[in-house]
């Protein structure tokens, strides 16, 4: 069994990429990082990193030409409004239900559909994404939802004929929990990315780097990748 791992250099998407590796051997795995329009390029080279530190192939798509209309999402380049710096929590209290503005619109479901069309090719069986129950809380991030995944997971096993299925195994996890499952896995935590900003540190106000900083608290670990030089 090949799998296809969809890999953003961040913290679950690296820990997706160890438990398939973990499972199916790195010759059987390959890792594909998508480019969105995000106002920055550090996830990028944060998955390369990860890939060559696996020794993976690592394929590259370029999706941005989708969402150059956006103006709305912040993480995106058509947007002049600032990331905010709150818990996603403190966000939902201004939404009114709906997600955070820093909700890619429905990027999981083109990500997904993107990539069963590129596992197929490559003769993958599975794919494998790295979306956890905190995202999905409160309707923040509602692609990273257990009832969005099991949609897409039929709607891909359908549409492949039965040839390939996706998998998200952190899907009913809090972030520690996932931290926790990377920590036993032995994740180059140390090389990924999760901060919406790009700068030469994480910028520890994002809504991210909260999650992050308090998923490896919550483990009572450093986080690697936000240590001083």
């Amino acid at each position: 069994m090949k799998a296809l791992v969809l890999s953003s250099g961040g913290v679950d998407s690296t820990t997706c990429l160890g438990l398939a590796i973990e499972r199916f051997g790195k010759e059987n795995v390959i890792a594909l990082a998508i480019t969105y329009g995000q106002k920055h390029t550090k996830e990028v080279e944060a998955a390369e990193a990860v890939a060559r530190y696996y020794g993976i192939e690592l394929l590259s798509l370029d999706l941005s030409t989708i969402f150059r209309y956006d103006t709305k999402c912040t993480l995106l380049q058509g947007s002049e409004e600032e990331i905010p710096e709150e818990s996603y929590a403190e966000q939902l209290k201004k939404t009114d239900g709906k997600p955070v503005s820093t909700y890619v619109p429905f990027r999981n479901g083109l990500f997904l559909s993107s990539a069963a069309s590129i596992a197929l090719s490559k003769d993958c069986s599975v794919i494998y994404y790295g979306a956890h129950s905190d995202d999905a809380a409160g309707n923040a991030y509602p692609d990273c939802s257990d009832a969005f995944n099991q949609s897409m997971k039929s709607a891909i096993e359908i549409g492949s004929g039965n040839q390939l299925t996706i998998e998200a195994p952190f899907v009913n996890m809090a972030k520690k929990d996932v931290v926790r499952e990377g920590l036993r896995l032995k994740v180059p935590y140390h090389l990924t990315w999760s901060c919406y900003e790009g700068g030469d540190k994480p910028c520890g106000k994002c809504g991210t780097c909260r999650d992050r900083a308090a998923a490896f608290a919550a483990n009572g670990v450093a986080d690697p990748a936000s240590k001083e030089d």
